[in-house]
């Protein structure tokens, strides 16, 4: 137990029922626990026992994305897409956690949340709590288009007076290295840099043929059903001198039905040690999977299935740490020529094993554990913690006690001009 000066901090970490959701956040929440700090979670009811079985406190909060799709076309019918994520993302999603997590706080008493950068609802809760909420970074910012056509319909979370990102907030932990970073991320006024590390289910690896180089397959743990895509990437891999390990995460690895000897199907991996083995990785371009390739200074050849995957996939092949296919490119011919490449392409792995030198000199989880903390001795940054400093005023006491007036940012933190320069409440 390493609690330090700044005492224990009542953590809570919210996230959607999915596993791209609450899997980044296990790593600096197991972190936050080893420091000695209390660490509870709140998340949908489907996944309250997935998060159990990790060890951790749990309480139901929230809906899935897919049920938050079902009521937004049940409200809209056949409308556009961007029209349909707004109502899901900024009104249906975050409505639900607002009234499932706001008895949980009354019961858990945190002194800080944390949120993956979906569940936006849990920053609205913290903020009528008068606690600060940290977006935790699990893929790309919404496009400023998009945010542009959702402002009115988010206002409701903000009250009036919204954040630097709407989505976002003020504060963020970010996981993406320079070479491929979100610059909506870089610019928030107080951004916590975090190495990205491996959570991995525990599971054994697979046995699979050493002698010939590895290539990792995966869709993911959203599109692993979609098995043209699928398909076409065996068939494309299995014409290489390669053993090829494909993972379908939740799905049924009996779905691809026969594949040829050289190809393996597995449910979940240990990804991290999948990487250590492998020489190329073909995926959907999840934020998870591409963080963790180029940690592992490898090529990688993705094939996005939807969300912010195409963004990743142009950043990537922008980067030069890998090529993408994007729709009906995806054909077994062009797998097999661009992974061929890929495979002995001395350039692209120098940009990874670039970037993957830059990934590990981020600060470990455990440094940004430290920062949180200190967001906790300080009361939330902005005029937005006036409401909670007025209604103790008329008590005739401080609303946060035990926190200093006087409003820095963490240590370690980078913390814009725009940040300095805004007006910090106090009580």
């Amino acid at each position: 137990m390493t609690i330090g000066r700044l005492g224990r901090v009542r953590m809570l970490f919210s996230c959607r029922p999915a596993y791209g959701h609450l899997f980044p956040l296990v790593p600096l929440a197991r972190a936050a626990r080893a420091a000695g700090h209390e660490v509870v979670f709140a998340t949908g009811p489907s996944f309250v026992g997935t998060v159990r079985g990790l060890g951790f406190t749990a309480h139901p909060a929230g809906i899935s994305v897919a049920e938050a799709e079902t009521e937004a076309r049940r409200r809209l019918g056949n409308a556009d897409v961007v029209t349909l994520m707004i109502t899901m993302f900024a009104d249906v999603l975050p409505r639900a956690t607002v009234a499932d997590l706001t008895p949980v706080m009354r019961q858990v008493k945190p002194d800080l949340v944390v949120y993956e950068q979906s569940d936006v609802g849990a920053a609205k809760v913290a903020r009528e709590a008068g606690i600060p909420a940290v977006s935790h970074v699990i893929g790309r910012s919404m496009p400023p288009e998009v945010q542009a056509a959702a402002a009115d319909a988010m206002a409701w979370l903000w009250d009036g007076t919204a954040p630097a990102d709407p989505v976002l907030g003020d504060t963020a932990v970010d996981l993406w290295p320079d070479a491929v970073r979100d610059p909506v991320v870089a610019a928030l006024p107080t951004v916590l840099r975090q190495r990205p590390t491996a959570f991995d289910p525990d599971v054994p690896m697979p046995a699979v043929d050493a002698a010939k180089p590895l290539v990792h397959l995966t869709l993911g743990t959203v599109a692993f059903g979609n098995t043209e895509v699928l398909g076409a990437a065996v068939d494309g891999l299995a014409r290489l001198p390669v053993t090829v390990l494909v993972a379908v995460g939740p799905g049924d690895p009996a779905l691809l039905g026969e594949v040829p000897d050289p190809v393996h199907v597995a449910g979940f991996v240990p990804q991290a040690r999948v990487l250590r083995r492998a020489a190329l990785v073909v995926h959907h371009g999840g934020t998870g999977t591409v963080l963790g390739t180029l940690a592992a200074d490898l090529p990688q050849l993705v094939l996005p299935q939807g969300a912010d995957q195409f963004v990743n996939a142009d950043a990537l092949a922008g980067a030069g740490a890998g090529a993408k296919l994007v729709g009906p490119e995806i054909t077994a011919a062009a797998v097999t020529e661009r992974a061929r490449h890929l495979l002995h392409d001395p350039a692209a792995r120098e940009v990874a094993e670039k970037v993957a030198g830059e990934i590990a000199q981020l600060p470990e989880p455990a440094a940004v554990v430290r920062q949180l903390a200190a967001l906790v001795s300080w009361p939330q940054a902005s005029p937005r913690a006036a409401g909670p400093c007025r209604r103790a005023a008329r008590r005739g006491r401080s609303a946060s006690p035990r926190r200093s007036s006087r409003w820095r940012p963490p240590p370690g933190s980078r913390t814009s001009p725009v940040s300095r320069g805004r007006t910090r409440a106090r009580c």
